[in-house]
């Protein structure tokens, strides 16, 4: 895959921004990074779409701007120009695409129906642009559609919120969702930074769903590890389970075996996407041990251990 589609499979979430005044556009850009969201699409509805994605690329290099409703070769020309990492169309014009693609421009054009993907798949395209998502049936369309087109990804939008996004986030043909609820006009008009940052960190948590699943504790044996689990049984009747390195007890307690990382033990934190996660960590400054990761059977990263110990306990991320 395209290495910026790439990166917005990791990001999860594009913000669709409709701008109207290009002074709001380092502000906005500032509250979308400190939210987590570190990339945006912004639309070619207003005059000052062109100005605000300068404004925007320039003030913030690493924030990843793509341009929306982009219906014209000017207006891919003026967004590359003005700094944009991809433009997305809200329908499939095939000229358009063709310009895109013989130009090396990273296109998402908009596609709801069969012919429209068959199309993409011909212009060579890889993710298409599911328009309007919601309307045009939602995550069991997209199931359904995308059922003959095995290689084809999609990023819906539209009528995508808080409520529904990771209904369709968990589909795996689903690279990421363009929503505009944590940035809508009526917060840009009001100026209102402070809670489109807030409203970003609330998406930004919502899609992890970060939560506690296990406490590890290390002990120097088996049987310490075995009496410690039984403790924890006689106590409160936590049922144990004895397995290859560790002896739980119950679902949220896990007795090593032998001292194990951490210099108190470890803390399993569940997360709905562990790439998704460690692309938001790393964006926000912390390091991953890459001696220290695990995957399924079919390849699948599902734990990953983060280099720092918090008050004494090592972090582990593990896919729920």
């Amino acid at each position: 895959m395209n290495s910026i589609l790439e990166y917005i499979k990791s990001i999860g979430i594009v913000p669709v921004i409709q701008i109207d005044n290009a002074e709001d556009a380092i502000p906005l850009a500032e509250a979308l990074c400190e939210g987590g969201l570190p990339c945006a699409e912004v639309t070619f509805r207003t005059e000052a779409a062109k100005e605000a994605i300068s404004k925007m690329t320039k003030a913030y290099p690493n924030i990843l701007v793509g341009a929306g409703t982009v219906l014209t070769i000017e207006q891919v020309n003026d967004a590359i120009e003005a700094g944009a990492k991809f433009v997305i169309s809200p329908g499939l014009n095939p000229k358009i695409v063709k310009y895109c693609v013989d130009n090396d421009i990273l296109i998402i054009p908009g596609c709801s129906n069969p012919s429209d993907v068959e199309q993409a798949i011909e212009l060579g395209l890889e993710v298409v642009k599911f328009f309007p998502a919601e309307a045009s049936g939602g995550i069991n369309m997209i199931k359904a559609m995308s059922a003959p087109y095995t290689k084809m990804k999609f990023m819906p939008t539209g009528g995508i919120n808080e409520k529904n996004l990771n209904d369709y986030l968990k589909f795996n043909k689903i690279v990421a969702c363009g929503g505009s609820w944590m940035a809508n006009p009526e917060l840009l008009k009001r100026k209102d930074f402070d809670e489109i940052k807030r409203l970003t960190k609330e998406a930004v948590k919502n899609m992890l769903g970060f939560e506690l699943l296990h406490v590890g504790i290390n002990t120097n044996s088996n049987k310490e590890a075995n009496d410690t689990a039984k403790a924890f049984e006689d106590l409160f009747n936590f049922e144990t389970q004895d397995k290859l390195n560790s002896v739980f007890a119950g679902s949220h307690i896990e007795v090593m075996k032998e001292q194990f990382l951490g210099n108190k033990g470890h803390l399993a934190i569940g997360t709905n996407s562990i790439n998704r996660a460690i692309s938001y960590l790393k964006n926000i400054g912390y390091e991953f041990d890459e001696n220290n990761k695990y995957y399924d059977d079919k390849g699948n990263l599902i734990s990953i251990y983060l280099k720092e110990q918090v008050g004494g306990f090592a972090i582990h991320l593990l896919q729920k």
